[in-house]
Formats: structure tokens, C-alpha cells, sequence
């Protein structure tokens, strides 16, 4: 039966709205019934793994928040989780090819990752810092002058230490560390003088050794601070909306209090540890103001 051309065009304007709810990441979420949350096994206190191999952390937690919103506005009460291992190296890639659908870590979101993948409204600020034994003596960066340091691969971090290298001239040796842990054993075997990273993310490797009080940490003047984010793919706006609601919803109820005190302020596994590490005015700010602004100027 031929369709009159009104009738035709109703029928067309109730079709476009359906296909537009349910489109890319959204859609594979539909057909395959399963979400794949990117995770990482050494990034404490944000995602790590427990002594059943599961990843569990403060970015796990947001990611399950997600979830759990998912499930109520796609009616998929059934939708399931699978944690798929990340490292710093990979983790934009496997985002980028489909692998993983939200990332889970300890990401931070700048202009020119950007340009790459998409990021929810910040959820963390850091600062970069070096941490070094406390029997070394380094307790400013000039100390570090001729000396070998470790940053982790696939990091901005990298870039950091490498500019900081140069303007100050300070004769570094940099290695790599396929992951947080190994840069942090280079540091406990002697092998570097210091390793630089994300204060909360040495915090918590320092923590969690077998001597927490022997590190220290060293700030580096006029460093920037830098958001984390939740990754995902870009140019889907549909899930990004849903994940930046889902994030909305935890700030504006307060829930957000009760999930960093969880993994900041009260022990944490698997040794009941306390990083101690409360909430800073910069991230209050965020969660006051939500953005997913990857410029560190933002979060001064």
C-alpha cells in the first residue's frame, strides 16, 4: 500500500527520534547486552586490583555509578560488566578500536588527548611530584641534578619531566616503567633516585610498600595541576551524556562525599592502609561546578 506523502513523513518524524536514542556505544550496549570498563591492576587508590583479581578503587566505583544508571534509563537491569585490564600504553587505543567502552582509571584529560578520545566531567586533580627514599636526602627537585629518575610509559607525565629536564637543566636519565608498579620498584631497588607521577598515585604506591613512612615527596614549583576524567570514545554524545548524568547525579546528591572517603580518608584494602589524603578545595570546586575542561589552567 502506497503511503500518502503526509502520512509518510509522520511516520519518518516518529522513526528518527528511536534511532537517535539508541546509537553508537548506547547501541552495541543494546546488542550485546554488556559493558566493557577499562580497569588497570596498580593504580591505587583508584583502580587496582583485590586479592581476587577483580579491579576495585574510586574510579570503579564512578564507573559503576554509570553502570547503575545505565541500567535504570536503558531498561537493561540485566546489563552486565566486564573488566577488561588496561596499562598506560594501551588504554587510549583499546578505547579508540572498541575494545573498552568507559575507562576506569587514572586518566587525565588534556586539549590534546582531546583530539583523540572524549572524557566525563572531571571526577579527580592532581599534581605531579617526584617521589624519592627518605635516605636519600632529595627533598627538592634540584637535588635530582645528574641523577636517574623513572616515569611510567604512555603518561603525560613523560612530557613533563622531559620539558622540566631541559628548562631547568638538570641532566636527568629518565626510564620507562611499563606500568606505576615497576616505576615505583625501580625507586625500592635503587635503580632510580625518584619517580614522578601523579601525587595521589605515589601516595599510594608509598602506602602500600612494606615501609610507607621511608618515601617522601618532592613538589615541583609552578607545575600545573590536571584534571581526571572518565574516557570513552569520542564523537558519541549520547553516552557521554549519559555518563556526565550519571557523575552529575553522585555530585548534586552528595554521594560523591561518601565514595572519596572510602577510598582516600578510611582504610583501604588489601592491608586496611590510609592514605589520608582528604578532599582538596580544587576538586571541590569541580564537583561544585562540573566540567570536563582539559585545560589545567581551569583548575588552578
Amino acid at each position: 500500500m502506497k503511503l500518502k506523502p503526509i502520512l509518510l513523513l509522520l511516520v519518518l518524524a516518529a522513526a528518527i527520534p528511536a534511532l537517535a536514542q539508541e546509537s553508537g556505544t548506547l547501541k552495541k550496549l543494546r546488542d550485546t547486552g554488556e559493558i566493557a570498563l577499562g580497569v588497570r591492576d596498580a593504580s591505587i587508590p583508584f583502580s587496582y586490583a583485590d586479592d581476587t583479581g577483580q579491579s576495585i578503587g574510586y574510579s570503579v566505583d564512578l564507573c559503576m555509578r554509570v553502570v547503575d544508571h545505565l541500567r535504570q534509563v536503558m531498561k537493561m537491569p540485566g546489563l552486565k560488566v566486564r573488566q577488561q585490564l588496561v596499562t598506560s600504553a594501551n588504554r587510549v587505543p583499546l578505547v579508540t578500536n572498541g575494545t573498552v567502552d568507559l575507562e576506569c582509571g587514572s586518566t587525565v584529560n588534556n586539549i590534546e588527548r582531546q583530539k583523540t578520545v572524549a572524557f566525563s566531567l572531571t571526577t579527580f586533580i592532581v599534581n605531579t611530584k617526584f617521589i624519592a627514599k627518605t635516605s636519600s636526602g632529595i627533598q627538592k627537585v634540584i637535588d635530582l641534578k645528574s641523577k636517574t629518575v623513572s616515569v611510567t610509559g604512555g603518561t603525560n607525565t613523560m612530557g613533563k619531566i622531559t620539558a622540566l629536564n631541559k628548562q631547568m637543566d638538570l641532566g636527568l636519565s629518565i626510564i620507562n616503567g611499563k606500568d606505576h608498579a615497576e616505576s615505583f620498584l625501580l625507586l625500592t631497588n635503587d635503580r632510580v633516585a625518584a619517580f614522578s607521577e601523579d601525587d595521589i598515585l605515589l601516595a599510594g604506591l608509598a602506602a602500600n610498600s612494606p615501609t610507607p613512612n621511608g618515601f617522601r615527596l618532592v613538589s615541583i614549583d609552578g607545575m600545573l595541576a590536571d584534571p581526571y576524567a572518565l574516557m570513552m570514545r569520542r564523537d558519541d554524545p549520547q553516552f557521554k551524556a549519559a555518563v556526565d548524568a550519571a557523575l552529575r547525579n553522585v555530585f548534586a546528591s552528595g554521594q560523591i562525599q561518601s565514595i572519596y572517603d572510602k577510598w582516600f580518608v578510611k582504610p583501604i584494602p588489601p592491608r586496611s592502609v590510609v592514605l589520608n589524603f582528604p578532599m582538596s578545595d580544587q576538586l571541590k570546586r569541580a564537583i561544585a561546578k562540573p566540567t570536563d575542561s582539559g585545560d589545567p589552567q581551569d583548575y588552578k
